[in-house]
């Protein structure tokens, strides 16, 4: 199992003109210092207009300035809107391709479609589009990352005979994920032969029906790159500290924050619930581990909030339903000081990273074939 981080960069009010600037700072800080202790990824969404819950239009420069300041940790574009009224496939193709140069081949990319009214709205975009547009995105991207030249005519896009350059570093072409959010997008990530970049906190058997879903599907897919990417990532919380009730307390502010914000969330699938967005009807559910009278008493199935014992084997049983990798949400809004979630990456590495580590082959002797 590998770790990564995964960012909103939610800003809380009031906004002033170095409040911004602070949150984006600190997560390179976390992203530096992620890099020098063996964390694997760094991931970074697309949201529009989501005021607090997240001030991160521009994911790939936020990823361009992390790649700057590391040296092994892959940069996840996660993720990609693939809906033509946010962005252009040939801006996409053209973006991720220059990021992929200047981070030596260090690219992975996420697309999806959208989760929010305020969001999709905000581009007078049709929901019941966005996933026929995604699907012929992702089948024309690596296409326009490998072939000397591309043509296109499309329902939602068309372009004539020209080279997009450049292209990316990577050979045949960086990894491609697609969020999973709503039931039965793994299927279409599997069908497809597209990474499972899960970005909801479910159940630890919920998970591992939808893992063994997938990887059934997956044997059977068309890939609509050169190849198949065969994982399956999912997000949590982190907070790790010595003290037990110190770290699940600490941890479950923040956890209870990203909820509160995420509850007030214009969902597409309750504000516009159609057969493309159909509702969960999780809202009231979410609002009430936000607020409720409980909300405080649980630290919630299989999040890593606590002491290394505690997240050690809370991760070993996400290993055991088949989770490749997990991505962390180290704040939000800034509820956690600076300095406590650096402590906090730094005693995750020390006492929980190596119980995950790949065994170490034995060094031959000298001389021996």
């Amino acid at each position: 199992m590998k770790f990564g981080l995964f960012y909103e960069l939610s800003v809380p009010r009031p906004w002033t003109r170095e409040s911004e600037r602070t949150v984006y700072n600190n997560a390179i800080e976390q992203v530096r210092l992620a890099d020098e202790l063996g964390f694997d990824h760094v991931w970074a969404v697309e949201h529009h207009f989501l005021e607090e819950y997240s001030h991160c239009p521009a994911p790939e420069l936020f990823l361009t300035a992390c790649a700057m300041v590391t040296k092994t940790i892959r940069v996840g574009h996660g993720i990609v809107v693939c809906v033509p009224e946010f962005n252009h496939p040939i801006k996409i193709a053209e973006r991720t391709a220059v990021l992929d140069l200047l981070s030596g081949g260090r690219l992975d990319v996420g697309t999806g479609r959208s989760a929010t009214w305020t969001e999709l709205g905000g581009f007078n975009a049709n929901p019941d589009d966005t996933k026929k547009s995604w699907d012929e995105f992702v089948r024309c991207l690596p296409k326009m990352w490998t072939e000397p030249s591309f043509r296109y005519h499309g329902r939602f896009w068309s372009m004539p005979e020209r080279t997009i350059i450049p292209k990316p570093y990577q050979r045949p072409h960086p990894p491609l994920w697609v969020a999973v959010t709503s039931p039965g997008t793994e299927l279409d990530a599997a069908d497809r032969g597209l990474g499972s970049l899960g970005l909801t906190f479910g159940s630890f058997e919920e998970q591992e029906r939808k893992v063994k879903e997938y990887r059934r599907r997956i044997q059977l897919c068309e890939p609509v790159g050169d190849f198949v990417n065969e994982q399956v990532a999912t997000v949590n919380f982190l907070y790790c500290h010595e003290d037990p009730k110190i770290g699940r307390e600490t941890g479950r502010r923040m956890a209870d924050m990203f909820n509160y914000l995420a509850a007030q969330l214009i969902s597409t699938r309750e504000a516009y619930a159609s057969r493309s967005y159909q509702s969960l009807g999780l809202l009231p559910q979410l609002r009430r581990a936000a607020t409720g009278p409980d909300s405080h008493e649980q630290t919630g199935e299989g999040l890593c909030l606590g002491d290394p014992m505690r997240i050690t084997e809370a991760l070993k049983r996400w290993e055991s339903v088949g989770v490749d990798r997990v991505n962390f949400v180290l704040n939000t809004v800034e509820t956690i000081p600076q300095e406590q979630v650096l402590d906090s990456l730094r005693l995750f590495a020390k006492e929980v990273m190596p119980a995950f580590a790949e065994p170490t082959q034995p060094v031959a002797m000298k001389g021996a074939a």
